[in-house]
């Protein structure tokens, strides 16, 4: 079950004829491409952004919509949901236009300076500039290699948690030893609504990558006999009547043992793909977009790339690094977008203009 979209999350995109022209065209809704719009809207720079999933959060709604985020400033603690919703909250005033469920399959710069873009579901659009927020890539899971299991997938295998619920009271079986694969076994034991019968937990070793708190609840909980933990892969599976039944577990010692089971939960991480976006000419460097730090501006004049989707010498792929970039590579564009203008750097607590570009009342003090 694919979150719930909300008025303002929805795709606002509106029929159109021929290429649509504008000032920004951002790829990618994550975090980071939420408050490019922010950035943009304060130089009155109107965006489109367009992202291949049906709706707007990037990582933060794809892989840990629920769990804390700890490290924007001055949120002591907020889930990824909750994160992405301020985002469109503090975006609204700039009506940003969303192209969801999409990729950019095409770019080309054009002679006058502009770019020709187009989606994969044939959008067009001529734009003066370019802003890749696209994180790592689009993400693929890393597939458990078991002969005729993908015929379970989406049924009784899954590789991500959608809707929690959905899981409550059944025997189930978590293979992994990372942060999801941990996160999903506690949150499966433990009381509450979406309480597994059973759960057990496999994985080829006794080490895990998983924070060390989480790893010593897992095994406070397999000690009190809450759940099972296993050392050892999944080499096949049993069935009956098109479902399977119980899985086959083989240990470091050899020995293959059969395991019961209801649904089959598969946490090797996400391989990301950078998609067509490497196709753009643009410099890389394993897999990134090469930036410099000044306007964290690629390679290509006036297509720029920020969040974890580029690369620099001390580069930290942290949320509000990309807030910082997004910040700089905003004023970066201005010069494409308004070549005759002198941009000043002003601040949201005392400027009137800014004031009335995000609509409120600048405050009078005595």
């Amino acid at each position: 079950m694919e979150p719930t979209a909300t008025p303002a999350v929805a795709d606002t995109a509106q029929a159109h004829d021929g290429p649509i022209e504008t000032d920004a065209v951002i790829v990618g809704a994550g975090p980071v491409g939420l408050f490019q719009v922010f950035e943009l809207g304060l130089l009155e720079i109107k965006a489109h952004i367009i992202d291949s999933l049906a709706y707007p959060g990037g990582q933060c709604i794809e892989l840990y919509p629920d769990k804390p985020i700890y490290d924007i400033p001055a949120v002591p603690v907020c889930t990824g949901k909750e994160l992405t919703d301020n985002l469109l909250k503090q975006i609204e005033p700039f009506g940003a236009t969303f192209h969801l469920g999409q990729e950019v399959t095409v770019v080309a710069k054009r002679e006058d300076g502009r770019f020709d873009v187009e989606t994969s579901k044939g959008t067009r659009f001529v734009t003066k500039t370019i802003f890749i927020a696209g994180g790592v890539g689009s993400f693929q899971p890393r597939t458990l290699k078991v002969d005729g299991i993908e015929r379970f997938d989406g049924t009784q295998l899954f590789y991500r948690v959608r809707n929690p619920a959905q899981f409550a009271g059944k025997n189930l079986v978590i293979v992994g030893g990372g942060d999801s694969a941990l996160d999903w076994t506690l949150n499966f034991v433990q009381e509450g609504p979406n309480k597994a019968e059973s759960v057990i937990l496999v994985h080829r070793r006794d080490g895990f990558k998983a924070a060390p708190a989480s790893v010593a609840k897992m095994k406070e909980l397999c000690d009190a006999y809450e759940m099972q933990f296993m050392v050892g892969q999944v080499t096949g599976f049993e069935e009956a009547d098109g479902r399977m039944t119980s899985l086959k577990v083989t240990g470091g010692d050899g020995v293959t043992r059969v395991v019961p089971m209801d649904v089959l939960m598969v946490f090797f991480g996400l391989s990301p793909k950078l998609g067509p976006i490497a196709e753009w000419g643009l410099a890389l460097e394993r897999k990134q977009i090469v930036v410099d730090t000044e306007k964290f501006e690629t390679s290509i004049p006036g297509i720029f790339a920020v969040g974890d989707v580029n690369t620099y010498p001390g580069k930290k792929k942290l949320i509000l690094s990309g807030f910082h970039e997004a910040a700089l590579a905003a004023f970066g564009a201005s010069p494409y977008i308004f070549p005759e203008k002198r941009v000043l750097l002003q601040y949201t607590t005392t400027s009137p203009k800014l004031h009335k570009v995000l609509g409120v009342e600048t405050p009078v003090f005595d």
